[in-house]
């Protein structure tokens, strides 16, 4: 398996374009794992994989900051971003992993604690206010 090792998106950018397709299958089963064992968002997770290995894959995270319009999207950035044991493993280690981004899950990749529709587009804002000041 790809995703038990990836630890950041850097791992991610080691990898070649046909590789990509597998952790796309690989990130998608991970999230079918989770919600299967312990619940959360299936439909905005699985509507995001190839998505969010894309953005990974192209941009510089966590120099490039990723603002969800929904946080219920995030499952395949954890995956991406060290977390795949939160996907893979036991209850337990479904447990430590938010449902949500989470930066006291992981400051470095997650920049809010959000989880509705529509704050988005003044988050982003916000990052790049301070990226300006």
């Amino acid at each position: 398996m790809y995703i038990e090792k990836i630890q950041s998106p850097a791992d991610l950018k080691k990898l070649d374009i046909k590789a990509l397709n597998v952790v796309a299958d690989e990130t998608r089963r991970a999230v079918l794992n989770r919600v299967s064992k312990h619940g959360g968002h299936i439909g905005p997770n699985l509507g995001f994989v190839e998505a969010t290995v894309a953005l990974h894959y192209v941009f510089n995270a966590p120099v490039d900051k990723f603002v969800f319009d929904v946080s219920h999207q995030c499952y395949p950035h954890k995956v991406l971003t060290g977390r795949a044991s939160g996907f893979l493993g036991d209850v337990d280690d479904m447990n430590a992993i938010s449902g949500y981004s989470s930066p006291a899950e992981c400051p470095e990749y997650d920049n809010f604690e959000v989880g509705h529709t529509s704050t988005s587009i003044s988050l982003a804002t916000g990052l790049q206010k301070a990226r300006d000041v």
